[in-house]
């Protein structure tokens, strides 16, 4: 299921989507605050460049939207349904979830995003793709 070749491998490892072989993120741990944005300029191995075109990641922002209310409602299941919290336990466990897994969602988002217009080549190198 997880393997190159899947957009499922790129959307959730960070890594390039056209060749799946370098990470898109100078820093792969999300939570490292200081650097959850900074991305390589291009594919060490492919010479994607990840930044489309200028200000191409504010289209993440809705596909965020999309993942949060996700992340929400796995909370409130998790917390109201199979722990049986009160309302407003299960809302501060929303809001924590949400919190805690912001940085995740932001890679995440990002991931989908770049993953929604580049497709996978496994013979993407260097040599055999034009800028």
């Amino acid at each position: 299921m997880l393997k190159k070749g899947n957009k499922l491998y790129s959307i959730l490892t960070g890594s390039c989507p056209r060749c799946h072989k370098e990470s898109m993120y100078v820093d792969k741990n999300p939570y490292h605050m200081g650097k959850i944005f900074e991305m390589h300029e291009r594919c060490g191995h492919c010479d994607l460049k990840y930044k489309i075109e200028p200000s191409f990641f504010y289209g993440a922002m809705y596909v965020s939207y999309a993942v949060g209310i996700a992340f929400a409602v796995a909370a409130f299941v998790i917390a109201n349904l199979f722990l049986g919290a009160s309302l407003i336990t299960t809302f501060i466990a929303i809001i924590g979830t949400l919190v805690v897994f912001m940085p995740v969602i932001m890679r995440i988002s990002r991931n989908i995003w770049i993953n929604m217009f580049v497709k996978y080549d496994a013979k993407a190198t260097l040599h055999n793709t034009s800028r």
